[in-house]
């Protein structure tokens, strides 16, 4: 169960990465803050399933690594915590410390005041930032999830 949803968190942002970001990322300055905080707004408003996944994923990845201290032995105990740790360490950590935050404020901004400059800037200020550590999150999640799937198959 932990692969698996490590695995759709992994999808979800490899997703955003290729897809959803360079999609609105053509848009001019206020067309893709807009953009990016209607599809936001899906998930602050606690979409069911995205939430399952997310907090699922970081209860489960938790979870492997206590239990496996009690249920596994050698490799296969090792890579379970290594993945659970860098898993919560390298994405759901990044996610509340700097995504949230950027996205929150993102959310917080009464666009149609600024000016072209100072939504260019806005722009500036959230996507780099933003894309920066997704990727990081992308990587890593992708990474723990090869290792959760590796180890539940001792391939």
């Amino acid at each position: 169960m932990t692969a698996l949803l490590c695995s759709l968190v992994a999808g979800f942002l490899f997703a955003f990465a290729i897809v959803v970001m360079p999609g609105i990322g053509a848009l001019n300055d206020l067309d893709f803050l807009k953009a990016f905080r209607a599809i936001d707004l899906v998930i602050q408003k606690n979409q069911p399933v995205f939430i399952i996944v997310w907090i699922g994923s970081a209860l489960a990845a938790i979870g492997s690594g206590v239990l496996s201290v009690w249920q596994m032995e050698g490799l296969d105990r090792v890579m379970v915590i290594t993945a659970a740790a860098i898993y919560i360490v390298g994405v759901q950590v990044p996610t509340v410390v700097f995504n949230v935050p950027l996205n929150n404020r993102l959310q917080a901004l009464d666009l149609e005041d600024l000016s072209e400059t100072e939504v260019a800037e806005e722009r500036r200020s959230f996507e780099i930032p933003w894309l920066r550590w997704n990727w990081i999150r992308t990587v890593i999640a992708t990474f723990a999830s090869a290792i959760l799937i590796i180890a539940a198959f001792k391939i």
